[in-house]
């Protein structure tokens, strides 16, 4: 095969690839809308797994939410239990916008994060402040959260740097009484 011939395949591939990319229109169609401040309302107790670009499993972690809101601003209280005896904290401060989108704040999110919610699907799109390997380093971070049921979420995020996947996290919430701990 020509050079020609295996870059014109390349390119093909390369665009289906990319049209096969999920867009939130894909779950818009979809019967039980997944309202974030019903499902992230009391306590919630999630647990998941950090992966590499390489798909091996570095870190598991439980986290410990509350959740509360007041008309359209809510709080969600994390504590992260890391395998590793890491604990830490996080504090999202959300809030509905008229057109029921949401916009998200917390201590290391740079600037504002925005989510979006069609069907059972939410989109939420943020700069997170990670440490790692004694410094900073600002990544992108894309969550996909899928209601399962009304107790559940799973949720997929894909962490890049400068447009490359660096890691993802895959995450699974669960609301059901008695709610759960992580100690």
């Amino acid at each position: 095969m020509g050079k020609l011939s295996i870059t014109l395949i390349t390119l093909s591939s390369s665009m289906l690839i990319v049209g096969c990319t999920a867009n939130l229109d894909d779950y818009e169609p979809q019967t039980n809308n997944f309202d974030i401040k019903e499902y992230f309302n009391g306590d919630i107790t999630a647990w998941g797994v950090i992966q590499d670009s390489r798909d091996k499993v570095t870190r598991r972690f439980c986290v410990e939410i509350e959740a509360t809101w007041q008309e359209v601003d809510g709080v969600l209280a994390e504590t992260f239990y890391f395998d590793d005896g890491e604990v830490s904290y996080r504090n999202w401060h959300f809030k509905q916008l008229s057109d029921g989108s949401y916009q998200g704040t917390a201590e290391d999110v740079i600037g504002v994060g925005s989510a979006e919610h069609k069907g059972f699907a939410l989109q939420l799109q943020y700069t997170l402040l990670l440490a790692a390997y004694d410094a900073e380093f600002a990544v992108s971070m894309d969550d996909w959260m899928f209601q399962i049921d009304e107790h559940r979420v799973m949720n997929k995020t894909a962490i890049s740097k400068f447009g490359v996947n660096v890691a993802n996290v895959t995450l699974f919430f669960d609301k059901q009484l008695p709610v759960k701990t992580c100690k």
